[in-house]
């Protein structure tokens, strides 16, 4: 007679756990193919339970194929095709241990000053949490880093060209797609590992392009096959090396030659020493022919996980219909927390703070 502590059941019913017992008996062995149950009658006054609570627990399992009544007989064990298994399993839950809260020493914003922007936009935005975002980011945002990127970097952008996503990482991909799998990616050798990871797990031919003392050699540039330059053009990782202003027009240079486009990974710039921070390509060029990439992990802590691009206008239209149907992967509150530290002027008091610290 099957025997279950019915009072080991929890909060699940008596039919849920009775189902769930003898389930567990058939794929564990216990009970063999073709072993007959006991009739519904003798089972429930073993168990001390309603007939009716055994024969609905009978049904579920019949339903699902464990087992099958047979006419004036009863209910039988179906032959189950279980796969083999290598080992016993293991039934424990291993849960994992909590992360470190590292949240990026020496780059975290003054806590009390962005607790009050998250408690306004709260109370201003009630349902905020609840907003599906448009897909290209909000125009609170997106207008908030233009305005930002006017005033600190001396680029001249379109809020409607600039495209938010959760990390540099996922933008990269998306560039893949505007571009096409056949496309050669030319990278700067040695650079940061991870841009070849993404490309090459996105399915594209990577070209590692000899780095000088000044940025990509001459010849490297002549001689690749690539038809997108990704290039970190002030303080490339690991090497160190910031690019001269001529070897920034032979970038450019080379987008106009091969009909081709840079992108400017810009992730470090807003770090630098100096007073004013170095002419980006995308301002050098007018923004033709430069996608221009930046991140905020690395200037504010690598837990807020939201980057943008901005797309010339000859990309955009391509974007909107070949990849706009895309939803953007940053939720509503955390666009509007950002959007206001960047227009209450805290983000560029944040680096001040930063750029002083680094120099002491």
């Amino acid at each position: 007679m099957l025997t279950y502590n019915m009072e080991a059941r929890g909060n699940r019913s008596k039919t849920v756990y009775l189902y769930e017992q003898i389930k567990r008996d058939i794929l564990a062995g216990t009970l063999a193919a073709g072993e007959r149950l006991p009739s519904k009658r003798d089972l429930a006054e073993h168990l001390s339970v309603s007939v009716i609570t055994v024969e609905h627990a009978y049904i579920m399992l019949e339903e699902e194929g464990y087992i099958e009544a047979r006419p004036r007989s009863g209910y039988y064990v179906r032959p189950l095709a279980l796969p083999a298994r290598s080992g016993q399993g293991d039934t424990e839950i291993r849960y994992l241990p909590e992360e470190p809260a590292d949240i990026g020493a020496g780059t975290v914003p003054e806590a009390a000053g962005l607790s009050r922007i998250i408690r306004r936009i709260l109370t201003d935005h009630p349902d905020i949490m609840l907003r599906k975002p448009p897909h290209e980011g909000c125009a609170v945002l997106r207008n908030a880093i233009a305005a930002y990127l006017g005033r600190y970097r001396g680029m001249r952008v379109q809020p409607a060209n600039i495209i938010v996503g959760s990390g540099a990482e996922y933008l990269y991909g998306m560039i893949v797609q505007l571009f096409g799998r056949e496309t050669v990616f030319g990278i700067e050798d040695p650079s940061y590992e991870k841009i070849a990871k993404v490309y090459r797990a996105s399915g594209v031919t990577v070209e590692h392009l000899e780095m000088g003392g000044d940025g990509i050699t001459d010849q490297a540039l002549a001689e690749t096959q690539a038809e997108i330059l990704h290039v970190t053009p002030f303080h490339s990782y690991p090497s160190g090396v910031t690019a001269s202003a001529g070897k920034r027009y032979a970038y450019l240079r080379w987008a106009l030659e091969r009909g081709g486009y840079v992108i400017e990974d810009d992730f470090d710039s807003e770090l630098t020493f100096f007073k004013k921070p170095i002419e980006t390509l995308y301002a050098m060029d007018g923004g033709e022919r430069v996608i221009y990439m930046n991140t905020f992990s690395k200037s504010i802590a690598p837990g807020i996980r939201i980057a943008y691009m901005i797309l010339p206008e000859s990309l955009l239209r391509r974007y909107r219909e070949g990849l706009g149907f895309y939803s953007c992967t940053v939720p509503v509150f955390d666009q509007y927390v950002l959007a206001s530290f960047i227009d209450s002027g805290a983000f560029e008091r944040h680096l001040g703070r930063l750029r002083r610290a680094g120099r002491t």
